[in-house]
């Protein structure tokens, strides 16, 4: 087993959450610049897997609270399509709404003040993402199994 990459892209950053080999344990990682277009986040991405042997990519989208694709959603389906055209490892989509919201409660609670807030919240949403993604595929594998 490798790890797993999860982002939360946003408008300005995007956060990273990476988690341990055997795909157990998830930990906000940094934060990332996000500046116009995708390549130069694609290019910081593509570095990040390659320096912790990441076998997968999982990136947040917002759907909207129907479950249907909004137009934010089609923004960060366009960042997936940049991504897959310049790594090898797959993919995949996992649904983030109100990761952000939860990442800040989570904060809050640990006692972060509201600079530390900003500074951790798009890795904390990330490592929620990562382990909402993590849980699904543990329940569909008992599910199969």
């Amino acid at each position: 087993m490798g790890r797993i990459l999860a982002l939360d892209v946003g408008e300005k950053t995007i956060g990273v959450a990476l988690s341990d080999e055997t795909q157990t344990f998830v930990f906000p990682g940094r934060t990332l610049p996000r500046s116009e277009g995708y390549r130069k986040a694609v290019a910081a991405i593509a570095d990040l897997i390659a320096a912790n042997a990441v076998e997968r990519v999982v990136v947040g989208i917002p759907l909207c609270e129907d479950g249907s694709v909004g137009p934010q959603a089609q923004r960060m389906l366009l960042f997936v399509e940049a991504l897959r055209k310049r790594i090898a490892q797959p993919v995949e989509v996992q649904d983030e709404r109100l990761t952000t919201w939860e990442a800040a409660e989570r904060l809050r609670e640990a006692g972060a003040g509201r600079q530390r807030q900003r500074q951790r919240i798009d890795s904390a949403a990330a490592a929620i993402i990562l382990q909402d993604y993590l849980n699904r595929r543990r329940r569909e594998e008992e599910q199969g199994a």
